[in-house]
């Protein structure tokens, strides 16, 4: 029997859930789950790394290397074939300072690097003895 799927936390919800090619449609959307999202997000956008990611998740690195790859796979597709991307589901629960955060960078000066601002982006800075 296999495990349970783990819900991967995620900081918010995208601004835009729907994106597509301005000169016609060619058949069906391609679909992104909610944790993919977050995965490029965080990876792609704020440059951290698996390790990072998988920790702001909630989830192993193995995992995250996972969803990272799926979502690629997706995005790829949808620009070289000129696919709409559908963005919504997927196995996640929303941060709990969601709200605060919004996703958008942190607003404290000490971070070192753009993340969230839900605790978990500062982890590794404090594990390695950071300021």
């Amino acid at each position: 029997m296999p495990r349970p799927k783990k819900c991967r936390r995620i900081c918010a919800l995208p601004r835009c859930s729907s994106f597509g090619p301005l000169e016609g449609e060619r058949s069906e959307p391609v679909g992104m789950a909610l944790e993919e999202y977050e995965a490029i997000r965080l990876i792609d956008l704020l440059g951290c790394t698996q390790e990072e990611c998988a920790r702001q998740m909630g989830v192993a690195r193995s995992t995250v290397q996972q969803v990272y790859d799926q979502a690629r796979r997706k995005l790829a597709l949808a620009l070289v074939e000129g696919r709409r991307l559908v963005i919504s589901g997927g196995d996640y629960m929303l941060c709990a300072q969601a709200e605060e955060c919004a996703g958008r960078d942190c607003a404290r000066r000490d971070c070192g690097r753009r993340r969230c601002g839900c605790g978990s982006c500062n982890q590794r800075k404090n594990d390695a003895g950071g300021n």
